[in-house]
């Protein structure tokens, strides 16, 4: 799934889009992407600028995201100017390592459960297979 494909069912765009590619989708079960770390991020400006690491907070919404598209590409729909996964909640949250400049951060997210428009997921952030954040993850449908 290109970026295009992407913007489909995310409603997020530059500078928040935190998906660059899908690489791999199992509707119903699980899906694999990434974020291409550059020293081009906004966010290096202040977060830091003598030593750049990649927000946790931001890898925890990169990990949201990919939830995201996997839970519409679930129902087979998009976000639209009504609808939009917003987080329920966010347990268990580890930080393994620094994510930094030209780092790959491969994102996957693994569908626990569905009930009614509560969705839950494991998920995990990974850099060259080393564990960079773990998280369950709780989303919730809502009309807006």
């Amino acid at each position: 799934m290109d970026i295009n494909e992407i913007k489909h069912y995310l409603p997020h765009r530059y500078p928040f889009l935190l998906v660059d590619r899908v690489t791999e989708i199992e509707s119903g079960d699980h899906i694999v992407g990434y974020k291409n770390i550059t020293a081009n991020e906004e966010v290096f400006n202040g977060h830091f600028p003598q030593a750049p690491i990649f927000p946790g907070v931001m890898i925890v919404e990169a990990l949201a995201q990919i939830s995201g598209i996997l839970g519409f590409a679930d129902e087979k729909e998009s976000h639209d100017e009504n609808t939009l996964y917003l987080f329920a909640g966010v347990d268990g949250v580890r930080f393994r390592r620094q994510v930094v400049p030209g780092d790959k951060l491969v994102l996957e997210s693994r569908l626990l459960s569905r009930k009614r428009h509560i969705l839950k997921f494991e998920a995990k952030a990974t850099v060259d297979g080393e564990l960079a954040c773990q998280a369950t993850l709780m989303c919730a449908l809502k009309q807006v």
